[in-house]
């Protein structure tokens, strides 16, 4: 038996969840150490890089999901992980300035927490989706669960970016421990019961985990797209710690006007997921390698333009030109998510948590490396030149990443046409 819709929907839920957590301590409180505390961006660098290189363990935890019998207890332990280091995350930011380094251990304490939670929860839920999901849904199942994710990506920022304003320490903590505790809750009540109900649970498997793992990297079609994963997710994250820092120094917008401002560039990903998720179905329209050359294309074009108004002071155009590189990311999101949920499904039985865990632990390197990267870029930068100056050439150089991708998804991607992959029927 295989998951209905309504059974994918619930498990989005968890994927919208992971997203809302996130969110806050990846642009939040990244904006908050950088502008109102004036610590250099490459410290949040450092420990979003650090949540990251954490999910390093993806393999790990995809091989104890496929061995272990049950994936349920995974998402649900690795939920509660997410949410209490998401909120020592935002103790850690007052901490910072009563007692560095008590706030700094915290912090660290925090993001290790997150890596882990990120890790367990988002693999498992991965393998779930790819080992019940009948092979003709599993496109359109990514798509879904993907635009939940960015739909609670959107609505938390947003939502909270609007309360946030006037900041203060004591409001931050009671919004980032409302969300994690909703969040722990809700994957509770939307994972409890489908992995019996579809008979997904399985026999533990004594296969050790190296021995997985090299099976999987031995196939060719996995290992080349391992490597398109990397670069261009690194492409995808190079603007991930900068952008609400450059809002604030270049256009002078408060903690909560930021916060909203990356609800607006999560919601032009929901757009873009959207459309392409309408144009494949419903018009039956392009290839997996097609949305993504055009997405990766137009969020190289969208960083040019950001580059520009930066430097021309056009503030007016700052949220436009925000929505629509969201909008080119999501576009490229969507069929990399929707080529990778269907090779999951591929090579040896027992494999689908391996194979989501090493393009997990692909795409964790490289948003840790990505980000890790464009803020180290701007802090040099900016002891040279303008704020303004400074972010316009890492934006630039971001632009130049995604026109790399676009050109290896040419040489890597399948030119099979998305409708195919998402229109049910064998």
């Amino acid at each position: 038996m295989k998951l209905t819709w309504f059974q994918i929907v619930r498990l989005g839920l968890v994927q919208m969840c992971l997203g809302a957590i996130v969110v806050l301590t990846t642009s939040t409180l990244n904006r908050l150490m950088v502008v109102e505390l004036a610590l250099p961006a490459v410290l949040p660098g450092l420990l979003v890089a650090l949540h990251y290189s954490i999910q390093l363990s993806r393999p790990s935890w995809g091989h104890k999901s496929d061995t272990g019998g049950k994936r349920t207890r995974w998402i649900i332990g690795g939920m509660a992980i997410l949410g209490l280091g998401g909120f020592l995350a935002a103790v850690g930011v007052p901490l910072l300035v009563a007692n560095y380094w008590i706030g700094l251990t915290v912090s660290i304490l925090a993001y290790t927490l997150i890596g882990v939670g990120v890790g367990a929860s988002g693999t498992s839920l991965l393998a779930l989706l790819a080992t019940a999901t009948a092979h003709h849904h599993r496109a359109a199942a990514a798509t879904i669960t993907w635009l939940m994710m960015i739909f609670g990506i959107a609505v938390t920022a947003t939502v909270v970016g609007n309360m946030l304003d006037p900041y203060s320490p004591a409001l931050l903590l009671k919004l980032v421990g409302a969300v994690c505790l909703i969040a722990t809750a809700l994957t509770i009540l939307a994972v409890w019961g489908i992995e019996c109900s579809v008979n997904a649970e399985r026999e533990p498997d004594p296969t050790p985990f190296r021995q997985g793992l090299a099976e999987v990297w031995a196939d060719p079609r996995a290992r080349r797209f391992t490597i398109f994963v990397f670069l261009s997710m690194t492409a995808y994250f190079m603007q991930e710690l900068i952008l609400e820092p450059y809002a604030g120094l270049v256009f002078n917008l408060t903690p909560g006007e930021t916060t909203s401002l990356s609800g607006a560039q999560n919601g032009g990903v929901f757009l873009g997921m959207l459309v392409v998720g309408i144009a494949a179905t419903g018009l039956k329209i392009g290839s997996l390698r097609n949305w993504v050359i055009a997405g990766c294309l137009g969020s190289a074009l969208s960083l040019a333009a950001l580059s520009f108004i930066g430097t021309a002071a056009l503030a007016t155009l700052l949220q436009p030109v925000v929505i629509t590189l969201g909008f080119f990311n999501g576009m490229f999101a969507v069929a990399a998510i929707g080529s990778m949920m269907s090779l999951a499904g591929e090579g040896r039985q027992r494999r689908e948590g391996t194979r989501m865990g090493l393009w997990g632990a692909a795409q964790a390197i490289a948003a840790g490396f990505g980000g890790l990267m464009g803020a180290a870029m701007v802090d040099i930068a900016r002891t040279v030149t303008t704020d303004a100056t400074a972010f316009g050439a890492v934006f630039i150089i971001e632009s130049a990443v995604f026109v790399c991708a676009a050109i290896l998804a040419i040489k890597v991607m399948d030119r099979t046409p998305i409708a195919a992959t998402l229109v049910p029927g064998e």
